[in-house]
């Protein structure tokens, strides 16, 4: 009797917890009795785990920030120069990100962001003297992963600019020249392009040059065609690499806009860095004053000077656009859902990021290095010549696999990993080919030679 009224004051307080109307609905969808037949034979450290499940799943998820830089090396940069790293990302997600897709699709640049990008004060970052700022090789770096990561066509065009043109005149002109135009090309003022590719010579530039100068009484006269001439459609100056009738070596030469004989016409029909105006460059007796020869460049390994201090941030650049592609996939598996649960719970999901995240984060602790050895003047040409064939390789790879995660909506625009699939293949190739670069190293490590 004792036990029966137990268990009917047990029953009371228990019918006061429960909703019937749920119960209701409950036993229309299972056996009620059978299921609690078979709870009721659970141990109880089977029970907790399934009560601690059931209080888990009720609380609200949170998602990690989405962030590639997986080790945090940004941290590592002195507080000025994260200062200036994080001032060129917010400008590129608010000024750049949203117009990216519109100006690529349409193949066009964005003149109008020009005196927007001047305002970050980072032209020539490296560079003593001259109105330039004299920071790091590493911020100079992240700089360029920066612009990268948004878009690189506009990555490019900086590195143009800031590398490729104000380095030659750094390195190889002379202290006229440079008073004369790095200033203003630190300002953005006047916009420079770099002019050594030819149509039927890329790889072996270094001793089959076809466009030639040759010196006469006043100056130099230039003849040849130059291709894939970045910024070459609109800038002021465009630094010409061509080779001595005289002594068969190669010069260089700051050909003004202005200047007769020297014709820029846009490339069209590109599939990568569309927004980056390429042209191909006729030069027709063209007339060119001594004043703008080049002063300290006497041959090919003058123009290697400039390649060796670019080629380190292209490597960076590739970074750039492997940690935008995966930033995006990381973002879009956490939004698609499939069978009900968004992709980013799937195994084989996690385990393809994970894949991408490895070797992303292996890219920027090499080019880390890569930079900090150019700030302790150790850098040689091998070291650069490494990282960019490292690099671009992990890049094309983490891009493939991105696209691959946003399925059927990675071939669209709108979804932004289409335009980084399209432009790692330029920075693949661009500034040395991946041959190339490891002929480099491998003279370098073994000590013969294999070019041909």
């Amino acid at each position: 009797m004792k036990t029966l009224f137990k268990n009917l004051v047990g029953l009371r307080q228990l019918l006061k917890t429960i909703d019937l109307d749920q119960i209701s609905k409950l036993s229309q969808k299972v056996d009620l009795s059978k299921m609690v037949g078979l709870v009721s034979q659970m141990s109880e450290e089977d029970l907790s785990k399934m009560m601690g499940m059931l209080k888990g799943g009720s609380k609200p998820k949170v998602i990690p920030a989405v962030n590639g830089d997986f080790y945090e090396l940004g941290k590592t940069l002195p507080s000025h120069e994260r200062e200036i790293q994080l001032r060129v990302r917010e400008f590129m997600e608010r000024e750049i990100k949203p117009i990216a897709n519109h100006y690529w699709n349409r193949a066009e640049f964005p003149m109008q962001i020009i005196p927007r990008m001047a305002e970050l004060d980072i032209a020539g970052l490296t560079y003593k003297g001259y109105g330039c700022p004299g920071h790091s090789f590493l911020l100079e770096g992240f700089i360029a992963m920066e612009m990268a990561r948004i878009d690189t066509s506009i990555s490019t065009f900086f590195g143009v600019q800031s590398g490729l043109a104000m380095g030659s005149i750094y390195l190889c002109g002379s202290e006229e020249q440079k008073k004369e135009w790095l200033p203003q090309m630190q300002k953005l003022e006047k916009i420079g392009a770099f002019g050594l590719t030819e149509p039927e010579v890329g790889s072996g530039v270094a001793g089959g040059l076809t466009t030639t100068c040759k010196r006469t009484g006043e100056g130099w006269i230039l003849n040849g065609q130059k291709k894939w001439i970045g910024n070459a459609t609109f800038s002021d100056m465009t630094i010409i690499w061509a080779r001595d009738l005289d002594d068969q070596q190669v010069k260089g030469f700051i050909v003004r806009k202005e200047n007769s004989g020297f014709k820029a016409e846009k490339m069209e029909d590109k599939m990568a860095l569309r927004t980056v105006q390429n042209a191909l460059i006729t030069l027709t007796h063209c007339e060119i004053p001594e004043a703008d020869r080049l002063q300290e460049a006497h041959s090919f390994k003058d123009t290697a000077k400039v390649l060796r201090m670019t080629r380190a941030g292209v490597a960076w650049q590739a970074v750039g656009c492997a940690r935008g592609a995966y930033e995006l996939a990381l973002a879009y598996t956490n939004e698609r859902k499939q069978f009900g649960r968004q992709i980013a719970s799937f195994q084989l999901v996690q385990d393809l990021l994970v894949t991408m995240l490895g070797d992303l984060t292996a890219m920027q602790t090499m080019v880390f290095r890569l930079s900090q050895m150019q700030d302790q003047g150790e850098l040689n040409d091998e070291h650069a010549s490494l990282a960019k064939v490292f690099c671009t390789q992990r890049m094309r790879s983490i891009v493939d696999q991105a696209r691959e995660l946003f399925g059927g909506n990675g071939i669209l625009l709108e979804h932004d990993i289409a335009r980084f699939v399209a432009d790692a293949e330029a920075v693949y190739s661009y500034e040395g080919t991946k041959e190339i670069n490891s002929l480099i190293v491998g003279r370098a490590i073994t000590g013969h030679s294999a070019f041909v």
